[in-house]
Formats: C-alpha cells, sequence, structure tokens
C-alpha cells in the first residue's frame, strides 16, 4: 500500500493555525515519520500545512534533499537548508560574483553576497553557490559550498515581504571571509550538477506540495472526490518526474504534462477555498499566483526539451 498517497486520503486533517515555519517543520516531521523520498516527503508537506507558503516550504525543503542526495555526509543531509545563488546582477552563472578561493591546503575562504535567499532567516545550513575562477572558455567556473548558517562571517538581513506567501521568509546573505574546507564543497560542477536541475526538481516538488495543499482542503472543507482523484494523478506524474534524469530533455517534456495536470487542479478547486473560512479563503486567493511564478522560464525549457528531441513540439500558450 502506498504510505504518502493513503496519508493524504484517510490521515485526520489538523486544523490548528500554524503560527511560525519552525512550527510548520515540526508538524511535517510528525505527519512525514517514516517517509525516506523527497517527493513523497514533499505531498504530506503540503497536507500538512495550513497555508501555501509552509506548503511551499515543505517542498523546497524536498527539493533540495534531492538535489545533494548522496552529496553530503550524514547529518548535514538532513539539515534544514537554503540554496544561495541569486546575485545583485541575477541568478545566470555569469552573474555570480561570491569568490571561493584556496588559503591552505584543503582550506578555502568563502566572500560574497547573496539575496532572495528563500528560507534562509530559518536554515541551518546555507548551499552557497561561488565562483572558483574561469574555465578555459572563459565561462565563471562554479562550485556549490555547504555553509552552517550561524559560522563566523555569515550575516543574514532578512528582506521585505513579497506580495504572496509573505510567511515564506527570504535573506540577503553576506559572507565575509567565511572558513570552509575541502569537505564542504560538493563534489561535481556547481552549475551542472545542481544549479542548473534545480529549477526542475523545485518545480516537481513544489507542485508536489500544493498537490497535498489542495486535498487538505477538498478533504476539510468539502470538495468533489473527482478533485481527490485528480490530485492522486498528478501526484502520480509528478512522482515519476522526480525519478527521472533531470538534464534530460524528456524528462522537461514529462513535467510540462504533470503541471499542466496540477494548473487545471488549482483552477478546478476554486469551489472548495469558496467553501473555507474567510482567512483561509483570502490566503489561497493572495497566495494562488505563487503557482505562475517562473512560468516563462518554465515554456522557454519546455520549448528547448523539444528541439533536443528534433521536434518543433506543440504549440506554446
Amino acid at each position: 500500500m502506498d504510505s504518502a498517497l493513503v496519508r493524504l486520503l484517510v490521515a485526520p486533517v489538523d486544523l490548528t493555525p500554524i503560527t511560525s515555519l519552525a512550527s510548520f517543520r515540526a508538524r511535517f516531521e510528525a505527519a512525514a515519520t517514516g517517509l525516506e523520498g523527497p517527493a513523497d516527503r514533499a505531498l504530506v508537506a503540503g497536507f500538512a500545512a495550513d497555508r501555501v507558503a509552509y506548503a511551499f516550504a515543505g517542498g523546497y525543503a524536498a527539493a533540495l534533499q534531492a538535489l545533494v542526495r548522496g552529496k553530503l555526509d550524514g547529518p548535514r543531509a538532513a539539515r534544514v537548508a537554503s540554496l544561495c545563488i541569486t546575485e545583485e546582477g541575477g541568478g545566470h552563472p555569469r552573474a555570480v560574483k561570491t569568490t571561493l578561493r584556496q588559503v591552505a591546503d584543503g582550506r578555502f575562504a568563502l566572500s560574497g553576497r547573496k539575496q532572495w535567499a528563500t528560507a534562509a532567516p530559518a536554515a541551518d545550513q546555507l548551499l552557497i553557490a561561488a565562483s572558483t575562477g574561469s574555465d578555459e572558455l572563459g565561462r565563471n567556473r562554479l562550485a556549490l559550498v555547504a555553509v552552517d548558517a550561524h559560522a563566523p562571517g555569515v550575516t543574514l538581513e532578512k528582506m521585505p515581504e513579497p506580495p504572496f506567501a509573505p510567511e515564506l521568509p527570504h535573506a540577503i546573505v553576506k559572507l565575509d571571509e567565511v572558513a570552509v574546507t575541502a569537505a564542504d564543497v560538493l563534489p561535481g560542477d556547481g552549475y551542472e550538477a545542481y544549479v542548473k536541475p534545480f529549477r526542475t526538481i523545485e518545480d516537481t516538488h513544489v507542485f508536489l506540495s500544493l498537490i497535498g495543499q489542495i486535498v487538505r482542503g477538498a478533504r476539510a472543507f468539502g470538495g468533489a472526490r473527482e478533485i481527490v482523484e485528480l490530485a492522486v494523478a498528478a501526484a502520480l506524474a509528478l512522482r515519476g518526474v522526480a525519478e527521472m534524469d533531470p538534464s534530460a530533455p524528456v524528462t522537461h517534456v514529462a513535467l510540462a504534462g504533470a503541471l499542466e495536470l496540477g494548473r487545471r487542479l488549482v483552477a478546478e478547486s476554486a469551489p472548495i477555498w469558496a467553501a473555507a473560512p474567510d482567512d483561509v479563503r483570502a490566503r489561497w486567493e493572495r497566495d494562488r499566483p505563487l503557482t505562475l511564478v517562473a512560468e516563462r522560464a518554465r515554456n522557454e525549457r519546455r520549448a528547448r526539451a523539444w528541439e533536443r528531441l528534433g521536434q518543433s513540439g506543440p504549440r506554446l500558450h
């Protein structure tokens, strides 16, 4: 029997308001007991959350778990993390000015400034994209470095709340000659192994959490069984995508289809939120635009995937 899906369908819905990200994490960990796969944890995170912001936080954490699985040692692999890529010039590899500089054998110094680091104010660990210099073609060579969020030289400054999901904090991260070792530098090319595939991994796991959130709403406030059935189908599609190579074009085609199911589910869930208490309905309406963030990037990724497959692909709406 599928444990994660069964929990969505039969586990009690806890309607006690969640007052902080830390409180959500405690509830989520209790709800996810016995689940190890990031996709299943994302799904249950959405079901445990009482609002989109916390559902997103759970999906984001699961995505990071999937990203670094097998790349960090035991205790650090489970630490709450924030992926820090974006800088003043944006999130493209050439915009990364943060540097990782060797100062001795096996010892390095990390310096720079990141912004819009998701959940960083509540993170135990920061995953920092840093430049190690240029390659033979003059391109910025990146590494991903795991840093204790409270290490000497790390300063976090909370950023203004965004217009939707304001309960999910973002931060400016300042790094001043932060001491790290070779063991803190994740294996592989920072861009190809981590930065590039993360958008695909994040989309997959965050939408799984949003599906869990909709099932929660349907069970708590009354929703047609057809909505729950569609949610289960979309969840199965996304869990399949989560097991695929995030760099493969067929993965992006499959993800595009699964996300389309997710968008239909969001649209058809309107009666659920109309029947919800006023505060729940207002938060859902406020935060629903989060499902459309980076839509342009997704469509570009989808078009490139069809091109790599040697096809023009379907017309993009």
